[in-house]
């Protein structure tokens, strides 16, 4: 058993070797068949293995157990040696006496042992006979080649490859197991393929596969043609009816089925609007299956296309005069178009089975087709007459009102709907910067002129909803559009809308849109017209709509994030009226919520994409599907500027108050001070480059009552050239200088009132270049409301100061209330880390109060 387990650790170890040289050697193979062949013969005699001890049947078991595993990878080469055994002495004198017998051919021998050895030599000489007869070897050398196998296993190898090679007609040099086998094996050379033929030919394949193709389209093609001699409206609504038929399955191709339904709208056109508009409506259907996933948009030429046949049912069904209109389909119309289906599908099946049964079958069918007769005249009819005869007679029947009602499947106000959101998707998809989104903003006055068009159609069929919702439509086409960009445009394509009055055109839509729409059509429409009020500077009509309307209570728990967007695009657009008209207090109200947190993505004009940024993938094309097209944006830098400059009206006078001023504990705007306090920690501090900056540097020059540099840095700041309007930026800036002036005015009193016993009014009104009748005014509010502790002298016009000293217990309720304040502060500051928003306390005050700054 020990020997064993050595024998086949080094055959493991030398397997690379026998891979090298070809093989296992022969006697190996040997060694492992007669031992396999000894320890099933010993299992085989039970009674010899009864006379063994019990270690020895043990061990004589395991032997077992482990030759069956180890020869299981040798199992084919030892199968084939059984087949072609070869025996070879096992002593080196009978080796020798076998090579001197072969080589002298005589049988004598000298000694006892020689005698012995010429009898095994005899009969080995026999298998060897048979073995070279069987391997068929073509010459005497090399039949003595092969009876040389008990001299060694190499040269027995070698003289078996070349013995191979001859037979093989030097084919090829035998490799690998078949070196060690004794039998014929012929190595077949490698036939090279051509295969530069080879791909001319399937080139050649190709070519004709695609010609028949072509040739079988075409003869579709001339077989599906209509005849204009032979059409008739029964037969355009059977075609049409077999095209429709055929959209989602699979293998139809969308772009030949429409091709196929805009022919057929053309010949449509001759036999009138009950027979065109069906045709148009799978038309306009076909179109809008093109695009097969909710991220795909309908290109520029498809939707031009699209709504041009719009515009033809419209020019139709616009007409007062002939009063037409549409209608759903109803159960009869849907039973007429099955049995119009099911005529055709029998038609062709019974074709089909005739034509599958033979010639003879063909004809049988073609004659045993059941014949029409037109039972007023008796005559032979065909299908396509029956059913024109039918058609007619249904329509005799019908009244004057059911004649003008054209029933269609599909509803027109939805595709109009659809329309106008592949116009948006495009918007959205094409890069704001290039021509292309120049040139599709041109179709715009296409889609308002259909939506008109269409809701006057409503209005006087009585479809109050439908007419509702595309006014809504169009209100939301023209809200953000003021009336300068309006003429410019209009002058522009030479049309007549640079006469109309667009706040009167708002007004009518969104009254009726008031009376007819659904909730979320009256908040859209509410919200519009809020923004387009205040877009035209008129704050006063619009904040009071939006405090009638109560939307900014219903807004938060609406759930639409589109109407969201909505109201928060007319908030920033309310504090942006407010600001040019110098109402700083309620601008930095409407912009202070907004501005204080993500701007970009809650005005739908930019989407965030930071490294921590929690969104899933479907959330963010979500979130891009609701971005609003690049030229309803609102400018961002001149969003910061105004509620920078509004939070710097306001805050100022309160930091420039001293020590025991509670106006300095005062917080109006948290992100304010946050910006302030960043810059004046920096080191360096350049030439201002950003909004930010030029705010922040503007906010220093003014604590210091340097208000000249102060207004001529708001003044350079480029975002006030796109305020609209004729002379918007001459305005603002004006406003500007009037609002330093008098901010300057009240935060040099508060912080330099203490130095002062008596301050002349003359001079006030030179240092900041104002009349005295508003210096006069200003002085007088702040002591109205206990800002500054002073009085009038009227004789000398001079204002004294009076120093009043706080009591103990002032100083330490003033000590107290800092100490909550400071509290109040870090408790707020951990809210925002939390948060990640800034300044929720800034709307406490939102229609003013106690802390209102004039």
């Amino acid at each position: 058993m020990d020997e064993f387990e050595s024998l086949t650790k080094a055959m493991t170890k030398s397997t690379k070797v026998f891979d090298a040289n070809g093989g296992i050697p022969r006697f190996l193979v040997r060694m492992l068949c007669d031992l396999e062949d000894h320890v099933s013969k010993s299992l085989a005699d039970k009674a010899s293995f009864k006379k063994l001890k019990p270690a020895q049947g043990r061990a004589l078991n395991r032997m077992k157990l482990n030759l069956k595993k180890f020869c299981e990878k040798y199992r084919v080469i030892m199968d084939e040696y059984r087949k072609n055994p070869v025996v070879s002495s096992e002593s080196s004198s009978s080796s020798s006496s076998s090579e001197s017998e072969e080589e002298n051919d005589s049988d004598d021998s000298s000694s006892s042992s020689s005698s012995s050895s010429s009898a095994s030599s005899g009969e080995k000489k026999k298998k060897v006979k048979a073995a070279n007869s069987d391997s068929d070897s073509d010459s005497d050398s090399d039949s003595g080649s092969d009876s040389d196998a008990s001299s060694d296993w190499a040269e027995s190898s070698d003289s078996d490859s070349s013995d191979s090679e001859s037979e093989a007609g030097g084919a090829g040099e035998l490799k690998g197991r078949a070196r060690w086998l004794k039998r014929t094996t012929v190595v077949k050379e490698k036939v090279e393929k051509d295969k530069a033929g080879r791909s001319e030919e399937r080139k050649r394949a190709k070519e004709e596969a695609a010609k028949l193709k072509a040739e079988q389209d075409a003869q579709k093609a001339a077989e599906g043609e209509l005849k204009e001699e032979e059409l008739t409206p029964s037969l355009i609504q059977k075609k049409t009816l077999e095209i429709v038929s055929s959209r989602g399955r699979k293998g139809t191709d969308s772009k030949a089925l429409l091709g196929q339904l805009e022919a057929l709208s053309k010949l449509a056109t001759r036999f009138g609007p009950r027979v065109e508009i069906p045709v148009l409506m799978h038309v306009i259907t076909a179109q809008f299956d093109m695009q097969r996933t909710i991220d795909d948009f309908m290109d520029t030429p498809t939707w031009r296309s699209c709504a041009g046949y719009l515009e033809r049912a419209g020019s139709i069904l616009g007409d007062e005069k002939e009063g037409w209109k549409i209608g759903a389909m109803t159960a009869e119309d849907d039973e007429l178009a099955s049995d119009m289906m099911m005529a055709t599908m029998g038609k062709a099946g019974k074709m089909k089975s005739g034509i599958m049964s033979g010639a003879g079958g063909a004809m049988a069918a073609m004659s045993t087709e059941e014949k029409l007769i037109n039972p007023n005249t008796g005559e032979v009819e065909t299908e396509d007459q029956r059913m024109e005869r039918l058609r007619l007679e249904r329509e005799a029947k019908m009244s004057e009102e059911e004649l003008k009602t054209i029933r269609v499947p599909g509803s027109l106000s939805l595709f109009l709907s659809r329309l106008d959101e592949e116009y948006n998707k495009s918007l959205q998809r094409i890069s704001p910067h290039s021509i292309d989104y120049v040139v599709r903003l041109q179709d715009e006055t296409k889609l308002r002129e259909l939506l008109g068009i269409y809701q006057k159609y409503y209005q006087r069929v009585d479809s109050a909803s439908d007419a509702a919702m595309l006014a809504e439509l169009r209100v939301e086409h023209m809200y953000y559009r003021h009336d300068s960009i309006v003429k410019a445009v209009a002058e522009a394509q030479d049309t007549s809308a640079a006469d109309g009055d667009t706040a009167k055109d708002m007004t009518y839509l969104c009254t009726y849109i008031y009376q007819h729409g659904t909730d979320r059509q009256k908040t859209r429409a509410m919200l519009c017209h809020i923004y387009h009020h205040a877009l035209h500077d008129r704050f006063l009509e619009a904040r009071d709509l939006l405090l009638m309307s109560h939307l900014q209570e219903t807004i938060p728990i609406a759930g639409d994030i589109a109407t969201m967007i909505l109201f928060n695009r007319t908030m920033v657009t309310l504090g942006l009226a407010a600001f040019r008209l110098g109402n700083i207090w309620d601008s930095h109200q409407c912009l202070s919520d907004i501005c204080s947190g993500r701007v970009r993505e809650l005005l739908a004009q930019g989407v965030s994409t930071g490294r921590f940024s929690d969104k899933s993938p479907e959330q963010e094309k979500a979130e891009k599907r609701r971005q609003i097209p690049y030229h309803q944006h609102i400018n961002l830098d001149l969003l910061e500027a105004c509620h920078l400059i509004s939070a710097m009206f306001l805050e100022v006078p309160n930091m420039a108050s001293p020590g025991d001023n509670d106006r300095r504990g005062r917080v109006l705007s948290r992100t304010f001070r946050k910006y302030h306090d960043m810059y004046d920690r920096q080191v360096f501090t350049g030439p201002p480059e950003q909004t930010r900056d030029f705010v922040m540097t503007a906010t220093k020059a003014l604590l210091k009552g340097d208000w000249k540099k102060c207004a001529d840095l708001l003044k350079s700041l480029e975002c006030w050239d796109l305020v609209p309007g004729d002379n918007g930026a001459e305005e603002i800036k004006t406003m500007l200088v009037e609002k330093i002036k008098q901010t300057g005015v009240r935060t040099y009193l508060l912080a330099f009132s203490a130095q002062y016993d008596s301050l002349s009014l003359s001079q006030l009104c030179e240092m900041f270049d104002m009349t005295k009748n508003e210096v006069h005014a200003i002085v007088s509010k702040m002591m109205i409301n206990h800002d500054l502790i002073a009085s009038w002298d009227q004789p000398t016009e001079t204002i004294v100061m009076r120093n009043v000293e706080p009591s103990a217990l002032q100083l330490l309720a003033l000590q107290f209330a800092e100490k909550a304040t400071s509290l109040v502060d870090a408790n707020e500051r951990l809210l925002d880390a939390k948060t990640g928003n800034y300044g929720y306390k800034d709307g406490d005050n939102w229609r003013g109060g106690n802390n209102q700054v004039p």
